[in-house]
C-alpha cells in the first residue's frame, strides 16, 4: 500500500493508535492543512471522522484518480471502513484489510458490488502497469455485464487496439533481496521463484534485482542474479534509509530501516509494493513496480 497517514481529531488519538498498531503508518492530528499535507506525501489515508468532514476536506484537493491517494473513512466507533476515493487504487484493499480489526468494509465500486474484478485489480494481480489508463472506464463498464478475455500477446509483435481495450505491460518488476550472510545461490533462486509465483509472475517480468549496498559482496545473491539472467543493483544506505517501509526488519541492528523492501522501492517507477516482505528460510523478498 505504500505510505499511510491516519488523520484524526485529538479526541480520537487513542483510536488512531489502535489502527496504527494494525496497519502501520503515521498518525496525524487533524488541522486545516492535514489533508493537504497528506495528499502531497502519502499513498493512502485513513480518516477517523465523519464522512462529510472528510469529503469537504478532500474535495478541493482531488486532481487525478491515478495520482490522488486512496482515502478510507473509519468512524470513531470502529464499525465501518468506507473508501471514498481511490477504491480501485488501494482504497478497497485497505478497507478490506481493516476487517481484521472487526471493522466492516463498505465497498461501493460497481465492479466489486457485482462480484467482478476491475482492470486495475487484474493489473495488480498480474503485476502489470496499465499503459492506456483512459481505456479502463469502458472496459470496467463492460466487465459489469460480461466476462472480458485477458489475452497474453508474446512478441515481437505490433498491437493495434481500440479505445475500449486496456493494454497491460509486464517487465517492470523490481525484486528486492535480503539474505543472511553466507546464503547459497540455490536458496536465493528458490526464494525469488516462490515470491514471483505469489503474484502470478515469472523471471521474464523482472527488470532488476535489488539489494542494499551492505550485500554487494554476498556471492549467493550475485550468483543467483547471474543464473537468472537479470542485473542486480545495490542501493546506497543513504537511499535505503530515506524510504519508509511497511515491515519491521532485523536490519535495524545494522543501522538500516530494511533491505528487500526499500531496495525494491528505490528502483521502482510507481513506488508501490505488489508483494510485501516474505521470508523464505535465509532469504527475504519484496517486489515493487
Amino acid at each position: 500500500m505504500g505510505e499511510l497517514a491516519i488523520i484524526t481529531f485529538s479526541r480520537n488519538l487513542d483510536i488512531a493508535e489502535k489502527i496504527k498498531k494494525f496497519t502501520g503508518g503515521d498518525v496525524i492530528t487533524y488541522s486545516k492543512e492535514a489533508f493537504k499535507l497528506a495528499f502531497e506525501k502519502y499513498d493512502s489515508i485513513i480518516a477517523v471522522m465523519a464522512t462529510g468532514i472528510a469529503v469537504r476536506n478532500i474535495a478541493p484537493l482531488i486532481r487525478d484518480k491515478w495520482k490522488d491517494p486512496a482515502v478510507v473513512v473509519v468512524d470513531s466507533g470502529l464499525n465501518f471502513a468506507i473508501p471514498i476515493l481511490g477504491g480501485h487504487h488501494g482504497g478497497n484493499e485497505l478497507a478490506r484489510g481493516l476487517a481484521g480489526m472487526g471493522i466492516t468494509p463498505v465497498i461501493t465500486t460497481a465492479t466489486e458490488v457485482k462480484g467482478k474484478e476491475s482492470v486495475e485489480g487484474i493489473a495488480d494481480t498480474l503485476g502489470c502497469t496499465i499503459i492506456n489508463k483512459d481505456s479502463t472506464k469502458k472496459v470496467n463498464m463492460a466487465l459489469l455485464e460480461t466476462d472480458v478475455e485477458v489475452l497474453h500477446v508474446k512478441g515481437p509483435k505490433i498491437v493495434l487496439v481500440d479505445d475500449d481495450v486496456s493494454v497491460l505491460k509486464r517487465g517492470g518488476l523490481i525484486v528486492g533481496i535480503g539474505a543472511n550472510r553466507g546464503v547459497r545461490k540455490s536458496e536465493v533462486m528458490d526464494a525469488i521463484t516462490s515470491a514471483l509465483s505469489e503474484i502470478n509472475s515469472g523471471v521474464e517480468d523482472v527488470r532488476y534485482f535489488a539489494s542494499a549496498a551492505i550485500k554487494e559482496n554476498e556471492q549467493g545473491i550475485i550468483d543467483a542474479a547471474a543464473s537468472l539472467g537479470k542485473e542486480i543493483k545495490f542501493v546506497s544506505h543513504e537511499l535505503i534509509n530515506s524510504i519508509k517501509v511497511p515491515s519491521q526488519s532485523k536490519a535495524k541492528q545494522l543501522g538500516l530501516n530494511g533491505v528487500c523492501e526499500p531496495a525494491a522501492l528505490a528502483l521502482s517507477d510507481e513506488k508501490k509494493l505488489v508483494l510485501k516482505k516474505r521470508i523464505y528460510g535465509n532469504v527475504t523478498i519484496a517486489i515493487a513496480r
